[in-house]
């Protein structure tokens, strides 16, 4: 049997891009080449797809020529965007063919369901959630009504749509969030990644603030009452019978754990595994699968609680369905990696991942009975 080929696709066009980037820097450096031929990726920051061979450096991959994956089932083959190159018509050689995606670009257009659709259209195999449940891991407003009917503990808070906002104005949406949760809050764009246009806000001056940067990131904004809490994360792995990770710690030098203190602030710490006494450690792992479930994700997810430093009380803040990825600082691969998977063995899972659900939907019937007008189990027309 060859060697797997695996399409390592990254960038985007979201405010995430160099994040994605460096993400996938780490997971090409870990794929085993004795199992797998891996074909770059790169989505630049204005949509368009671009083909290189492992062996070239990944800021240099937007530099080749465009490529794009047809919404064609079976195709499994990358095409030369410009087709009226006669030559370059047809699958773009070895390179362009996949039997399997590994996604890594985070934020808008990578994680929130719309890249899912594509691959699914393709019928390709590839890592993560599916499509509905990646858009809701995304939507955090959505994720919070799906967590909180399902009974698990979510911090109050208040979503406002782009049409409230221009509306009924910043002020008005201020005022009616300090009337229903109070202060401090924190104001967050619904469908964001990386605590970007994330803030605090303890006054409603803050808050209107607040509310319109959010508003640059996403229509939707969401206010969420503060708590002084601890930041705790757990890894979670699988498709049916999803696995939790021992729980880790972030322990920000600032008041929260935003873009600069998970990226450039030396001073934040990962403290794997978390102090908590072992009841603690258990709901929480417990928590993580169920929020899992409740949002129907699959292959992978880090899953992100608040522990209430003065009452113990935990809370569901968030789930990420491709969290970041790289070896040294994201949470999610060492977090496996202090649970005994190192972080080979957790990339190889994770495309073991993508075959079985993909080979588990692709035994699925998908044309109509025969006997169109005939009802199941009946014996008369």
């Amino acid at each position: 049997m060859g060697k797997l080929r695996v399409g390592l696709l990254f960038g985007g066009r979201s405010v995430e891009h160099d994040v994605s980037i460096v993400s996938a820097t780490s997971i090409l450096a870990a794929l085993d080449r004795s199992k797998y031929e891996v074909s770059l990726i790169a989505v630049d920051p204005d949509g368009h797809w671009h083909l290189a061979p492992a062996e070239m450096a990944l800021d240099e991959v937007s530099r080749e020529a465009d490529v794009f994956l047809p919404a064609t089932p079976g195709a499994s083959a990358l095409r030369p965007a410009d087709e009226r190159n006669v030559a370059a018509r047809g699958p773009i050689g070895e390179a362009g063919r996949l039997d399997v995606i590994f996604p890594i670009i985070h934020g808008h257009g990578g994680e929130d369901g719309a890249l899912q659709g594509l691959f699914e259209l393709a019928d390709i195999p590839y890592v993560g959630s599916g499509v509905l449940s990646s858009a809701l891991q995304m939507d955090k407003d959505f994720a919070k009504r799906l967590l909180s009917h399902a009974g698990l503990p979510v911090t109050p808070w208040i979503s406002f749509s782009g049409g409230e906002l221009d509306r009924d104005g910043l002020p008005a949406a201020a005022r009616r969030a300090e009337e229903e949760i109070g202060f401090p809050v924190f104001v967050k764009p619904a469908n964001s990644g990386s605590s970007i246009g994330i803030a605090r806000a303890e006054s409603i001056p803050e808050l209107i603030a607040a509310l319109a940067d959010a508003q640059r990131y996403d229509r939707k904004v969401l206010v969420e009452a503060a708590v002084d809490a601890r930041e705790i994360e757990v890894a979670v792995l699988g498709n049916d019978d999803p696995e939790a990770s021992i729980p880790g710690e972030i322990r920000a030098a600032k008041t929260f754990y935003d873009y600069d203190a998970k990226y450039r602030d030396a001073a934040t710490e990962l403290i794997i595994p978390a102090p908590l006494d072992p009841d603690q450690t258990e709901a929480i792992r417990a928590l993580a699968v169920e929020a899992y479930r409740a949002l129907d994700a699959e292959g992978m997810a880090r899953v992100d609680f608040l522990v209430d430093r003065r009452t113990g009380q935990i809370f569901l803040n968030e789930l990420n369905s491709l969290p970041g990825f790289t070896a040294e600082s994201s949470m999610y691969p060492r977090l496996w990696g202090a649970s005994g998977l190192p972080y080979p063995a957790l990339l190889d899972r994770l495309i073991e991942l993508a075959l079985e659900r993909h080979d588990r939907r692709s035994k699925l019937e998908t044309s109509p009975p025969s006997r169109l007008g005939k009802r199941a189990g009946s014996d008369t027309d």
